[in-house]
């Protein structure tokens, strides 16, 4: 007997079995319906974009790229009439620095760090001596340029064949008597809206779509029309504005085409880039510095804070040390971007944060501009070279007076887009605790010792709202650290005093703190003390003061790291000296460019397998809008 037929008399003799059971009544149990579940799509790593826009770098690749490509964030728009007023967005200066107690302001501040480099003792024991600028001055006004050469090879952008736009490093070259507007689309980490030319919403996205697809197409050699088949990974800052966000992620989903993306926040990629679980991230960009405590993949909320000063700032005080003590290269102007650009090149060069290189130094520098010759210059420094970079420990010494330089993160103001947000959770939520409690009280009033039930009743509900925002914790209930303006710093600040007060007293209060507060630069060490003190528990802060990890390329100086250990061991509280085994701060995790932690986090993220659910489809984009952002993103959006 073949297997075939053996077979069909086991089938034969099951469909006897089947009739003579219904025959007697035996019920057989309805198997359900087997739902074939849907395929799950295999994501090629090859075909994930990951893109992080800086205020100053544009850094994109794709998520294979051992690094990513990284352009000046500049666009140069060719104007459309003759005649029109030439526009240039700042570079180095901006708003604050010409007000009448700047000057002050930063003499100030340079006594205090004057008097910080004295008392901090050289490694030998012995304490540093001051160098005054007029030991420099004097040998630096004698100096003249030595003719390296006729000719600098460094030439204009050619645009002779009119281009009606340049980005990155052809952008920067244009020749200012072009008729070409240059635009940072991107200022201090946030969309550079202004009420000059090009500074409205729609010209600044446009901005940002011209130079991402240039970068695409020419460095990447994707041509747009294959984006249908790319995802793309956007980083946004810890502190970000929604409105900005959802606009830049419905320009790159349904203009510039990319199948589907997630938006994650710096901070958490960078944890994710150097391998750690958890960190104290310090970000020192070129405009801003931003703090964030980040835990198992979880920003926390409440330690969020973001600084108006960076890199920009201490190139500009280096200058104005330079000054000072008579630099030789007289013409510098920080209106000219090509002097930006020297100059940032002679911070980079010559800046530390090592209190054992004391004493005057000599150096030399070149200057290369097309339509100049190269020349070779001396030039004298001595502590103007320390003097620069501790004013991110002391930012009076930047003169920015009257600026908002403190930046907390704030409520959503709401969109029509998205009804069920975190206003509508806390009025339906605020409803359900008033119903409890007078549920509650009646209670208690038919019942003798009821109130016990009702307590219990109310915190239950308030127990459900506080697992809603992850991270939220510091401020008690979920609710109470939403419904303040800005949650769980207010007690950081002021003391989690249980006073009764009206709400609207309490809110006046608070912002009038605020508002205080915000105007105040904090220094570097004490903005992380800060931050991790807004942390919930003391488990978690001490993970935190273990772990502090410096990202961005503001603090690239040497030394930097044992400054900056010195000075938050010498500032912690004395509770925790004790509690913490290990203060360690981490500048270079796996020796990586500080500069490319965050963008290899990004990388990193689109291999894992647990982000399959954050991807937001163009289709769902188109039809469900920013409420997707509340259901994907992996913050609390």
């Amino acid at each position: 007997m073949t297997q075939a037929d053996k077979e069909q008399d086991n089938g034969k003799e099951k469909e006897k079995e089947k009739e003579k059971e219904q025959q007697r009544g035996v019920k057989r149990p309805i198997a359900p319906p087997v739902v074939p579940e849907p395929p799950q799509e295999q994501i090629q790593s090859n075909f994930i974009m990951v893109i992080h826009p800086g205020s100053r770098m544009l850094r994109i690749g794709r998520a294979t790229d051992t690094l990513p490509v990284a352009v000046p964030h500049v666009i140069a728009r060719r104007h459309k009439q003759s005649g029109q007023p030439r526009h240039e967005d700042a570079w180095l200066l901006r708003g604050g620095l010409n007000k009448s107690e700047s000057n002050e302001q930063r003499q100030n501040g340079l006594k205090m760090v004057d008097q910080a480099i004295w008392s901090k003792k050289m490694s030998n024991g012995v304490r540093r001596t001051p160098v005054s600028a007029e030991q420099a001055r004097a040998y630096n006004c004698q100096i003249r340029p030595a003719v390296l050469d006729s000719s600098s090879r460094v030439k204009w952008t050619n645009t002779s064949h009119h281009p009606p736009h340049l980005v990155g490093e052809e952008a920067v070259f244009v020749n200012p008597s072009d008729c070409y507007n240059v635009h940072w689309p991107m200022v201090r980490g946030q969309l550079n809206l202004h009420t000059g030319p090009g500074g409205s919403l729609t010209a600044v996205l446009a901005d940002l779509e011209t130079i991402w697809s240039h970068v695409i197409q020419k460095h990447l050699e994707i041509p747009l029309k294959d984006l249908k088949y790319y995802r793309c990974i956007l980083l946004v800052p810890n502190i970000y504005n929604r409105q900005h966000i959802k606009e830049v992620v419905n320009m790159l989903l349904l203009n510039m085409g990319f199948s589907a993306i997630i938006v994650h926040q710096e901070s958490v990629c960078a944890t994710f880039g150097s391998g750690l679980s958890s960190a104290c991230v310090v970000d020192v960009g070129d405009q801003k510095t931003s703090l964030c405590c980040v835990e198992d993949g979880v920003s926390h909320r409440n330690s969020r804070l973001s600084l108006a000063y960076g890199g920009s700032d201490v190139t500009r005080t280096f200058f104005w040390l330079l000054q000072r003590a008579g630099f030789p290269y007289r013409d510098c102007q920080l209106s000219n971007r090509l002097d930006c650009q020297l100059l940032q090149h002679l911070k980079e060069t010559f800046c530390h944060l090592d209190q054992d290189i004391s004493g005057l130094q000599d150096h030399e520098f070149q200057t290369r501009f097309p339509e100049a010759p190269a020349l070779l210059y001396q030039v004298r420094l001595g502590d103007e070279k320390l003097q620069a970079p501790m004013g991110l420990f002391y930012p009076t010494t930047f003169g920015i007076v009257g600026q908002k330089m403190t930046s907390l993160q704030f409520r959503s103001q709401g969109d029509s887009e998205d009804p069920h947000d975190e206003h509508y959770l806390l009025a339906t939520q605020s409803k359900q605790d008033q119903s409890s409690k007078s549920a509650a009280d009646r209670k208690a009033v038919s019942r003798p010792g009821g109130g016990l039930d009702g307590e219990l009743s109310s915190q239950g509900g308030m127990g459900e709202l506080s697992d809603l925002p992850r991270g939220c914790g510091s401020s008690g209930g979920g609710m109470q650290g939403e419904m303040e303006l800005l949650p769980a710093q207010g007690e950081c600040l002021m003391g989690a005093g249980e006073v009764e007060e009206p709400l609207s007293a309490h809110v006046s209060r608070k912002s009038a703190i605020m508002s205080q507060f915000e105007s105040k630069a904090l220094g570097l060490d004490k903005a992380v003390l800060h931050s991790i003190d807004c942390c919930a528990s003391d488990e978690t802060k001490r993970k935190m003061y273990s772990s502090i990890l410096v990202v961005g390329g503001g603090l690239m100086f040497h030394g930097a790291q044992e400054f900056l250990l010195h000075r938050i061991i010498n500032k912690m509280p004395p509770s925790f000296r004790r509690l913490v085994d290990n203060v360690e701060v981490i500048t270079r995790p796996k020796d990586m460019d500080p500069r490319l932690i965050s963008w290899k986090g990004g990388a990193v993220l689109a291999c894992l397998d647990t982000t399959q659910e954050m991807w937001i489809h163009q289709r769902e984009w188109q039809r469900f809008g920013v409420r997707m952002l509340r259901e994907r993103a992996a913050f609390v959006w």
